[in-house]
Protein backbone atom coordinates (compact mmCIF):
# COMPACT_ATOMS: atom_id res chain seq x y z
CA UNK A 1 0.00 0.00 0.00
CA UNK A 2 1.23 3.24 -1.00
CA UNK A 3 1.62 5.40 2.17
CA UNK A 4 0.83 9.27 2.05
CA UNK A 5 4.52 10.25 2.26
CA UNK A 6 5.75 7.68 -0.56
CA UNK A 7 3.90 9.38 -2.92
CA UNK A 8 4.47 13.03 -1.54
CA UNK A 9 8.15 11.61 -1.75
CA UNK A 10 7.60 10.01 -5.43
CA UNK A 11 5.82 13.54 -6.81
CA UNK A 12 8.92 15.24 -5.52
CA UNK A 13 10.93 13.88 -7.64
CA UNK A 14 9.27 13.96 -10.69
CA UNK A 15 10.77 17.79 -12.09
CA UNK A 16 14.13 16.45 -11.43
CA UNK A 17 13.40 13.62 -13.48
CA UNK A 18 11.85 15.73 -16.02
CA UNK A 19 14.38 17.99 -16.35
CA UNK A 20 17.68 15.13 -16.99
CA UNK A 21 15.29 12.89 -19.32
CA UNK A 22 15.64 15.65 -22.00
CA UNK A 23 19.24 16.07 -21.92
CA UNK A 24 19.51 12.09 -21.66
CA UNK A 25 18.01 11.72 -25.16
CA UNK A 26 19.52 14.66 -25.96
CA UNK A 27 22.94 12.98 -25.15
CA UNK A 28 21.93 9.59 -26.62
CA UNK A 29 20.81 11.15 -30.60
CA UNK A 30 24.51 12.67 -30.72
CA UNK A 31 26.10 9.10 -29.77
CA UNK A 32 23.86 7.60 -32.37
CA UNK A 33 25.57 9.66 -34.63
CA UNK A 34 28.81 9.29 -33.49
CA UNK A 35 28.11 5.38 -32.99
CA UNK A 36 26.58 5.81 -37.26
CA UNK A 37 30.03 7.67 -38.21
CA UNK A 38 32.27 4.90 -37.21
CA UNK A 39 30.10 2.54 -39.00
CA UNK A 40 30.43 4.42 -42.14
CA UNK A 41 34.47 4.69 -41.38
CA UNK A 42 34.10 0.40 -41.33
CA UNK A 43 31.71 0.90 -44.67
CA UNK A 44 35.15 2.81 -46.06
CA UNK A 45 37.78 0.13 -45.64
CA UNK A 46 35.42 -2.80 -47.09
CA UNK A 47 33.05 -1.10 -49.44
CA UNK A 48 34.06 -1.16 -52.82
CA UNK A 49 32.03 1.88 -53.49
CA UNK A 50 33.90 3.96 -51.76
CA UNK A 51 36.76 3.58 -54.00
CA UNK A 52 40.21 5.26 -52.71
CA UNK A 53 38.60 7.30 -50.15
CA UNK A 54 41.00 5.87 -47.76
CA UNK A 55 43.88 6.63 -49.57
CA UNK A 56 42.60 10.56 -49.95
CA UNK A 57 41.46 10.66 -46.32
CA UNK A 58 45.47 9.88 -45.30
CA UNK A 59 45.54 13.63 -47.25
CA UNK A 60 42.76 15.02 -45.57
CA UNK A 61 42.64 18.50 -43.35
CA UNK A 62 39.25 17.27 -42.09
CA UNK A 63 36.64 15.00 -42.83
CA UNK A 64 33.01 15.67 -42.36
CA UNK A 65 30.66 12.17 -42.14
CA UNK A 66 26.93 12.23 -41.92
CA UNK A 67 26.27 8.60 -41.18
CA UNK A 68 22.31 8.82 -42.80
CA UNK A 69 21.37 11.42 -45.71
CA UNK A 70 17.89 11.02 -45.81
CA UNK A 71 14.70 12.42 -48.10
CA UNK A 72 13.10 15.22 -46.09
CA UNK A 73 15.62 15.17 -42.81
CA UNK A 74 16.25 19.22 -43.11
CA UNK A 75 13.66 21.29 -44.26
CA UNK A 76 10.54 20.36 -45.23
CA UNK A 77 10.28 18.99 -48.59
CA UNK A 78 14.45 18.88 -48.36
CA UNK A 79 17.01 16.24 -47.95
CA UNK A 80 19.86 16.27 -44.97
CA UNK A 81 21.47 14.60 -42.73
CA UNK A 82 23.43 14.99 -38.82
CA UNK A 83 26.84 14.63 -39.21
CA UNK A 84 30.77 15.13 -37.51
CA UNK A 85 33.67 17.55 -38.74
CA UNK A 86 36.80 16.26 -37.08
CA UNK A 87 39.95 18.34 -37.96
CA UNK A 88 43.45 16.49 -38.81
CA UNK A 89 46.04 18.09 -35.80
CA UNK A 90 49.54 17.20 -34.97
CA UNK A 91 48.64 15.04 -32.64
CA UNK A 92 46.06 12.74 -34.35
CA UNK A 93 42.20 14.06 -35.37
CA UNK A 94 40.52 16.34 -33.06
CA UNK A 95 37.06 15.54 -31.52
CA UNK A 96 33.78 15.64 -33.43
CA UNK A 97 32.29 18.66 -34.04
CA UNK A 98 28.64 18.13 -34.62
CA UNK A 99 27.48 19.62 -38.11
CA UNK A 100 23.94 19.22 -40.46
CA UNK A 101 24.40 19.22 -44.20
CA UNK A 102 20.72 19.89 -46.18
CA UNK A 103 19.28 20.95 -49.06
CA UNK A 104 15.84 21.37 -51.74
CA UNK A 105 17.59 18.04 -53.60
CA UNK A 106 20.78 15.88 -53.44
CA UNK A 107 19.94 14.16 -56.48
CA UNK A 108 20.07 11.26 -54.88
CA UNK A 109 18.92 7.92 -57.67
CA UNK A 110 16.18 6.86 -58.18
CA UNK A 111 14.34 4.56 -55.48
CA UNK A 112 17.17 5.80 -52.82
CA UNK A 113 15.66 7.41 -49.71
CA UNK A 114 18.97 7.53 -47.86
CA UNK A 115 22.86 7.42 -48.00
CA UNK A 116 26.27 7.63 -46.34
CA UNK A 117 28.14 10.65 -46.87
CA UNK A 118 31.97 11.87 -46.82
CA UNK A 119 32.79 14.81 -47.27
CA UNK A 120 36.83 15.42 -47.67
CA UNK A 121 38.14 18.47 -46.80
CA UNK A 122 41.92 18.50 -48.56
CA UNK A 123 43.06 21.82 -48.46
CA UNK A 124 43.24 25.27 -45.96
CA UNK A 125 40.97 26.85 -47.90
CA UNK A 126 38.58 24.11 -47.86
CA UNK A 127 38.30 24.06 -44.24
CA UNK A 128 37.75 27.59 -43.71
CA UNK A 129 34.77 28.02 -46.07
CA UNK A 130 33.28 24.76 -44.21
CA UNK A 131 33.79 26.86 -40.89
CA UNK A 132 32.09 29.97 -41.72
CA UNK A 133 28.46 30.20 -40.65
CA UNK A 134 25.86 28.52 -42.87
CA UNK A 135 28.20 27.64 -46.09
CA UNK A 136 26.94 26.62 -48.81
CA UNK A 137 28.74 24.58 -51.52
CA UNK A 138 29.00 26.41 -54.90
CA UNK A 139 28.10 29.55 -53.39
CA UNK A 140 31.92 30.58 -52.26
CA UNK A 141 34.11 31.53 -55.49
CA UNK A 142 37.46 29.74 -55.98
CA UNK A 143 36.61 26.71 -53.57
CA UNK A 144 36.43 23.67 -55.78
CA UNK A 145 34.13 20.55 -54.82
CA UNK A 146 34.29 17.23 -56.71
CA UNK A 147 32.48 14.00 -56.59
CA UNK A 148 34.54 11.05 -56.13
CA UNK A 149 35.39 8.82 -58.79
CA UNK A 150 38.05 6.83 -60.82
CA UNK A 151 39.53 10.27 -62.38
CA UNK A 152 39.59 11.91 -58.22
CA UNK A 153 42.99 9.85 -57.18
CA UNK A 154 44.88 11.65 -60.33
CA UNK A 155 43.49 15.13 -59.52
CA UNK A 156 44.45 14.96 -56.15
CA UNK A 157 48.23 14.46 -56.91
CA UNK A 158 48.23 17.62 -59.62
CA UNK A 159 49.08 20.96 -58.56
CA UNK A 160 45.63 22.35 -57.65
CA UNK A 161 43.81 19.57 -55.85
CA UNK A 162 40.30 20.01 -55.41
CA UNK A 163 39.34 21.76 -51.82
CA UNK A 164 36.63 19.88 -51.50
CA UNK A 165 35.83 15.91 -52.17
CA UNK A 166 32.60 14.14 -51.95
CA UNK A 167 31.50 10.36 -51.51
CA UNK A 168 28.44 8.98 -50.80
CA UNK A 169 27.62 5.14 -51.08
CA UNK A 170 23.68 3.81 -50.65
CA UNK A 171 23.97 0.06 -49.32
CA UNK A 172 26.79 -0.33 -51.58
CA UNK A 173 26.17 1.41 -54.87
CA UNK A 174 27.06 4.66 -55.78
CA UNK A 175 24.93 7.65 -54.72
CA UNK A 176 25.62 9.80 -57.68
CA UNK A 177 25.01 12.63 -54.72
CA UNK A 178 25.20 16.60 -56.15
CA UNK A 179 25.55 18.65 -53.18
CA UNK A 180 26.10 21.83 -55.00
CA UNK A 181 23.60 24.29 -53.37
CA UNK A 182 23.52 22.10 -50.41
CA UNK A 183 24.20 24.44 -46.64
CA UNK A 184 26.30 22.73 -43.95
CA UNK A 185 25.98 24.43 -40.60
CA UNK A 186 27.30 23.73 -37.39
CA UNK A 187 25.16 22.84 -34.33
CA UNK A 188 26.31 24.19 -31.09
CA UNK A 189 23.47 23.01 -29.15
CA UNK A 190 24.71 19.02 -29.78
CA UNK A 191 28.06 20.21 -29.57
CA UNK A 192 26.86 21.73 -25.55
CA UNK A 193 24.67 18.45 -25.10
CA UNK A 194 27.34 16.29 -25.47
CA UNK A 195 30.12 18.25 -24.53
CA UNK A 196 28.12 19.11 -21.19
CA UNK A 197 28.52 23.31 -21.81
CA UNK A 198 28.12 25.74 -24.00
CA UNK A 199 31.00 25.60 -26.86
CA UNK A 200 31.83 26.60 -30.22
CA UNK A 201 32.92 24.34 -33.38
CA UNK A 202 36.11 25.77 -33.17
CA UNK A 203 36.40 24.70 -29.41
CA UNK A 204 36.15 21.32 -29.83
CA UNK A 205 38.22 21.19 -33.28
CA UNK A 206 41.07 23.37 -32.06
CA UNK A 207 40.61 23.53 -28.31
CA UNK A 208 41.69 20.47 -26.10
CA UNK A 209 38.90 18.83 -25.80
CA UNK A 210 38.92 15.29 -25.49
CA UNK A 211 35.48 12.98 -24.33
CA UNK A 212 36.06 9.85 -23.82
CA UNK A 213 33.16 8.41 -25.36
CA UNK A 214 34.40 10.50 -28.31
CA UNK A 215 37.86 8.46 -28.03
CA UNK A 216 36.50 5.01 -29.79
CA UNK A 217 35.48 7.16 -33.22
CA UNK A 218 38.49 9.17 -32.87
CA UNK A 219 41.10 5.66 -32.61
CA UNK A 220 39.38 5.08 -35.92
CA UNK A 221 40.29 8.48 -37.58
CA UNK A 222 43.80 7.70 -36.45
CA UNK A 223 43.97 4.21 -37.45
CA UNK A 224 42.96 4.90 -40.81
CA UNK A 225 45.44 7.95 -41.11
Amino acid sequence: MLTRARFLGAVALLPAAMLVSPMARAQSSQQVTIDGARKVLADLRHDKAFGNAVQLMRQAKAVLIVPKLVKGGFIVGGEGGNGVLMVRRRGGWSDPGFYAIGAASFGLQAGLEQSELIMLIMTQKGLDGVLRDQFKIGAQAGISVVTLGSSVEGAIGGASPPDIVVWSSSTGLYGGLTVDGSVIRAEPNQDAAFYGHPVTARDVLFGPMESPRAAPLRREMNSIG
